[in-house]
């Protein structure tokens, strides 16, 4: 019999008995439904022990390699501490390393790395302000770089936002919790054949999609890889010289910026960015899809995506609606 920890409660679980069974007998209420790992109600993750690869079926492979599982189907092989809400809730102090403009109304935010965070480029993390407000920024940094590395917008009269980007000092400290997600790179699961990636994001979404492309380059991924960047106006476009440096020094990674007005035609695709995406590329099976950026067109490009043929298992976005300030 396998020991599961729950809440801080330790609970015996009995020979061929799944998790929810065991703590629903215990008097544990656990959200659930269908009780036979379809409707995925029952998601739930461990913090130690392996959960048995049959209790992820049919979770996205970010979801697994984050040991979450299915409790209605999870019969355990060794003991395990599971929770149902993230662990990562614990608020860490962090210092403002840099504090740099990168676009006009853009900023880049570098953050020192705490003891033991261990996280995936794409993910996210929350920020709280000295009033209390949260809002939650993805992470552009990769894992070799010893900062965080966040982009926000600086919106006129946004609380947090100014706070972020024009009151803190090199030197402050900021309380941050996390990492949250699940888009970010997985390496191939046959090295030998990696699936085409493509990245496509508006603004501040270009933050996660810069740390999922670093990373992809990083590990040796050797097929295609093209990012979309899109804004209003050039001027909303940035990093654009990084990225361009990326395309010559990677012949398998293209980097398309796009924009709806004044856009200089040397420089620039001017159009609708899922337009564009469109005719480049008209069928997206077998390709990985990453998504950031403002929502409704998110939801715009995730069915385009699938509609060309993307598996919707291979299409990530993590569904967090930016705060205005």
């Amino acid at each position: 019999m396998n020991t599961l920890t729950y809440e801080g409660q330790e609970y015996t679980c009995r020979a061929e008995e799944t998790v929810l069974e065991c703590l629903t007998r215990h008097g544990v209420a656990l959200p659930s439904s269908c009780h036979a790992g379809i409707c995925q109600t029952c998601l739930m993750r461990s913090y130690k022990g392996k959960p048995p690869e049959m209790a992820q079926k049919g979770l996205k492979a970010t979801l697994q390699a984050q040991d979450y599982f299915l409790a209605c189907i999870c019969r355990p092989q060794e003991d395990m501490e599971i929770g149902l809400l993230p662990q990562e809730q614990a608020w860490k102090s962090v210092e403002v390393l840099e504090q740099e403009a990168v676009a006009a109304d853009i900023y880049r935010l570098r953050l020192s790395l705490p003891d033991d965070f261990s996280y995936e480029p794409g993910q996210y993390i929350n920020v709280k302000s000295p009033a209390e407000a949260i809002r939650s920024y993805s992470l552009a940094s990769i894992k070799p770089e010893d900062y965080l590395e966040l982009h926000v917008k600086h919106i006129p009269g946004g609380k947090v936002s100014t706070w972020l980007c024009v009151t803190l000092k090199g030197g402050d400290e900021i309380s941050i919790n996390g990492p949250i997600g699940s888009c970010f790179y997985l390496p191939p699961s046959r090295p030998s054949s990696p699936k085409p990636i493509l990245l496509a994001g508006t603004g501040t979404g270009l933050a996660p999609l810069y740390g999922i492309l670093r990373t992809a380059l990083q590990e040796g991924h050797d097929a295609p890889v093209h990012l979309f960047h899109g804004s209003l106006a050039p001027e909303g476009l940035y990093l654009v010289d990084e990225l361009m440096q990326l395309a010559q020094e990677y012949n398998q990674f293209s980097y398309t910026p796009c924009v709806l007005k004044d856009g200089q035609l040397d420089l620039h695709q001017v159009g609708a960015i899922q337009d564009l995406i469109k005719a480049s590329y008209p069928s997206l099976s077998g390709w990985q899809i990453y998504l950031c950026g403002d929502p409704e067109l998110i939801k715009i490009l995730r069915m385009q995506c699938f509609l060309s043929g993307a598996g919707m298992e291979d299409i990530f976005s993590d569904p967090f609606e930016p705060a205005r300030a």
